[in-house]
């Protein structure tokens, strides 16, 4: 065992040899922790400060060793883990953890380079324009929709909403909003939509009451004839109508908005019409998917995130533009001491947005789209679909539960039936508890229409039905019990 290089006196990182070996025996906790990870618990059973108080209160002030730090990790802080990689865990969208992207994302670690302008990386530039193409080709935007990578789709949502923003008031760059006399911006999105678009409102000082949630249909979908009226309503008041944030995949209930009815309203209304498709994007990689598409080709930005349903690791999110130069010229702002790094004749990636420094994202979804290629990448998304379809038909077949919602995606809600609603509320909350605490599989809650449901999503590239029905008989034993004990 070696001392740590920090209680040597020495300068410099880890020896080589040493971080050899350290590199091997993480490569080997990693390969061991993907191929058993049905054996754990998912999540733990800790009380909150518990970890804290696990933990020294003041750093080190000598380095200490890599063996008393990796045994800290596998003692103090694995046992704290929610283990989104278990093939049981169902809550959300589901993990996209995969070999591949783990290479990826060590490979990235170990290069560190900033991908911030072409000259600081010209490969990680370079490479990131790639991806995004190949990934707009499969969704079959047309050749003009350029993109960049991002976080997460909030951050993509900011970005899209900041530039139309901008096309809707002029001069906010330049001139803020404070001090002019200008209208009331709106935006409007479905009642079902992520609240991404609140917090996008409220970080560009559009604020979130003039975020305005239009009533949906029987299926969970924005209903256009509601959004007409009430963009009519709003004008009437001098309100100014800025943009539409239609959703392909809703967050509850994976629900689809009729985007091609939308778009005929944003053209009408000289509005921006922004898809989130952060996790229904992803369908348009199946053929017989295509639907989910109808529509894409009148919008002025969308974004997806790879992280969701393409199998990336997170994080990592596109966002697309029809004309990305309104994108750059909003956000690009070139200091001094980066003129020397910039060029016009290459893509700065630092000048499409609020951040400078940015990872090398792209090799994440490089080396996995190339590991699985786009049928591979169906196959896998289709049988998660199969699989909902399943779970779905399990319902349908039990008379204590009922569906809640359509199933249109990996996405399954549902809730014991009761004829009284605070007892099928209470069994509702009740069978989530239970279930996660076990450490078995991990589900969500979300409301529907007033009622409260239970939402199981699939996407973790691990799962089997085998996996399936092991969940489900949880859930069949609980309501069996629940029966019997009145």
């Amino acid at each position: 065992m070696s001392s740590a290089p920090g209680s040597l006196g020495e300068l410099g990182d880890v020896p080589p040899e040493i971080f050899r070996r350290q590199l091997h025996e993480v490569a080997d906790w990693i390969a061991d922790y993907r191929e058993k990870i049905a054996e754990r618990p998912i999540s733990p059973n800790a009380e909150p400060g518990a970890i804290v108080r696990a933990l020294p209160e003041h750093a080190p002030e000598s380095g200490e060793a890599f063996e008393e730090i990796w045994r800290d990790f596998e003692q103090l802080i694995v046992p704290g883990m929610v283990h989104w990689g278990h093939p049981q865990f169902m809550g959300y969208f589901g993990s996209t953890t995969t070999g591949p992207g783990i290479l990826a994302e060590m490979a990235s670690a170990a290069l560190n380079v900033n991908a911030m302008t072409w000259r600081t990386s010209p490969a990680a530039t370079e490479l990131e324009s790639v991806v995004l193409d190949w990934l707009r080709q499969w969704l079959g935007l047309p050749a003009e929709f350029r993109g960049v990578v991002y976080d997460t789709a909030s951050i993509s949502t900011m970005h899209a909403l900041a530039v139309a923003r901008e096309r809707a008031l002029k001069e906010v760059r330049e001139l803020g909003l404070t001090g002019r006399d200008l209208p009331t911006l709106r935006i409007y999105t479905s009642e079902h939509a992520h609240s991404s678009v609140e917090k996008a409102a409220i970080a560009l000082g559009i604020g979130e009451k003039n975020v305005q949630r239009v009533e949906a249909d029987s299926a969970f979908r924005l209903d256009p004839d509601a959004l007409r009226r009430m963009v009519n309503n709003d004008r009437e008041r001098h309100f100014l109508p800025m943009a539409v944030v239609a959703t392909v995949g809703a967050t509850s209930t994976a629900s689809v908005d009729p985007v091609a009815a939308i778009s005929e309203v944003t053209r009408a209304e000289k509005m921006w019409l922004h898809i989130d498709a952060a996790y229904g994007g992803g369908l348009a990689l199946l053929p017989e998917a295509h639907w989910v598409t109808e529509g894409w080709s009148s919008a002025d930005s969308l974004v997806i995130n790879p992280h969701k349903m393409l199998f990336v690791p997170f994080d990592f999110s596109a966002l697309y533009l029809r004309d990305i130069r309104q994108l750059r010229d909003l956000f690009s702002l070139v200091p001094e001491y980066l003129r020397g790094d910039t060029e016009d004749s290459v893509i700065n990636y630092m000048d499409y947005g609020v951040q400078l420094g940015r990872r090398f994202r792209a090799i994440k979804a490089w080396m996995v789209w190339r590991t699985f290629g786009r049928e591979g990448l169906a196959a896998r998304i289709r049988e998660h679909m199969r699989l909902a379809q399943l779970f779905a038909g399990w319902i349908e077949d039990n008379p204590r539960l009922e569906l809640l919602a359509p199933v249109v995606m990996g996405v399954v809600c549902f809730a014991p039936r009761s004829s009284e609603q605070e007892t099928a509320e209470r069994t509702c909350h009740e069978l989530v508890a239970e279930i996660n605490s076990s450490g078995q599989s991990y589900l969500t809650l979300t409301r529907l229409r007033g009622r409260s449901a239970v939402r199981l999503g699939l996407g973790n590239i691990l799962t089997t039905e085998e996996h399936l029905r092991a969940v489900w008989q949880m859930i069949a034993s609980f309501m069996e019990s629940s029966d019997k004990n009145g």
